[in-house]
């Protein structure tokens, strides 16, 4: 019986390898030619997601292409008929300017400075003979008490009859009179800096000039690394969490036309004010609530612009040109400067913006001359 089981155990193993040796010893097909694999992968790349939920191939899609240049040519042409995807960025993140989508004058925007009576000298004396000097139709100055010397020197002063004190009321009681004041001039943009900026006007117009105005911009630098958590009241007794992204007032942020007319019921005739209290929060949250949270905009960040709660020493003096706005003040316990080499001290020019603004434009009269930067 074991010889018998033996004899069995053998043949089937010469079986084996009798098969396997005809498979390895046959002609395999041949492959396919190169433009069909091609095609195949084409085929491949325009089919429908498979599963629950997956959007269905544009029509431009579904027949058969023969390149790989008439793939991306029909795949361009089927996306710009079905618009961005959801939550698809339409616009660069970083906020760098793109080429010019229409011409922009100074004329065409509309910079609110917001300060407060006690600063008039301290801060606002330093702005009028740097950036403001160079463009001052540009600017509205936003304040809380009449000052005729300042009013002589710029025609544009608004007293506000806003609190002086530093209150998210205040602020926003200020922020709902530049609204309001913006939607009546007519201007493309409206852009808001605090009295600690310096405004560098050529990059701020080649900036708004790569976006439509009559589109949804709504364009700055959040301070935070994720969007904000409010609450919101929605009834008497009743609240709801809310999160979106604002741009920080203390870095400058800018909307245009467009958007500001779409905030309107929520921001113009004293409606900012009694939005604000339904979050609790300061003005510049409250814009970032209206756009964001309410209208739906997302907020497009920018690098250009910036603030004193960043360090600014590392933004580099060779890059000054492209910067929107600067600032000046403490970070963590230190002297908060841009790191420019210039004319002046920095006992004589401890904001710095005054080095930073010969920098930009050497023929001003009071920039001393051959000095390199």
């Amino acid at each position: 019986m074991l010889k018998r089981c033996g004899r069995r155990l053998l043949l089937a193993l010469a079986g084996a390898l009798l098969a396997c040796l005809l498979v390895l010893t046959a002609d395999p097909p041949p492959p396919p030619a190169p433009a069909e694999r091609g095609r195949r992968a084409l085929r491949s790349l325009a089919a429908p997601a498979a599963g629950p939920g997956a959007a269905a191939a544009p029509a431009a899609l579904a027949r058969e292409v023969h390149s790989l240049s008439e793939y991306f040519s029909l795949l361009a042409r089927a996306r710009r008929a079905v618009g961005p995807l959801p939550g698809a960025a339409a616009r660069p993140a970083d906020g760098h300017p793109r080429p010019p989508a229409e011409p922009l004058e100074p004329r065409d925007v509309f910079i609110a400075v917001k300060t407060t009576r006690k600063f008039h000298r301290a801060r606002l004396d330093l702005l009028l003979d740097t950036w403001i000097s160079r463009h001052k139709e540009m600017t509205f100055i936003f304040t809380d008490g009449g000052d005729e010397a300042l009013a002589r020197r710029t025609g544009h002063v608004v007293n506000t009859n806003c609190s002086a004190a530093h209150s998210r009321q205040a602020l926003s009681c200020k922020m709902a009179v530049e609204y309001d004041h913006f939607i009546e001039s007519g201007r493309k943009w409206f852009c808001h800096v605090d009295d600690d900026n310096y405004v560098n006007l050529r990059a701020l117009l080649r900036l708004l000039a790569s976006y439509p105005h009559t589109q949804d911009v709504y364009i700055g630098k959040p301070s935070l690394d994720r969007p904000i958590q409010a609450t919101e009241r929605v009834g008497e007794n009743r609240v709801r969490p809310v999160h979106f992204w604002f741009a920080t007032g203390g870095a400058g942020f800018c909307i245009s036309r467009g958007l500001a007319l779409k905030m309107s019921p929520w921001a113009s005739g004293g409606h900012f004010m009694s939005t604000a209290e339904r979050i609790r929060l300061p003005d510049d949250c409250t814009i970032g609530y209206i756009v964001e949270a309410l209208l739906g905009v997302p907020l497009t960040r920018s690098g250009l612009f910036h603030s004193h709660l960043e360090n600014l020493q590392q933004v580099p003096a060779s890059e000054l040109h492209e910067q929107v706005t600067l600032s000046y003040g403490m970070f963590e316990n230190k002297r908060n400067t841009v790191h420019v080499k210039g004319p002046f001290s920095v006992e004589a020019d401890p904001s710095r913006f005054r080095s930073i603004h010969c920098h930009l434009y050497p023929d001003t009269p009071w920039c001393p001359h051959s000095v390199v930067f």
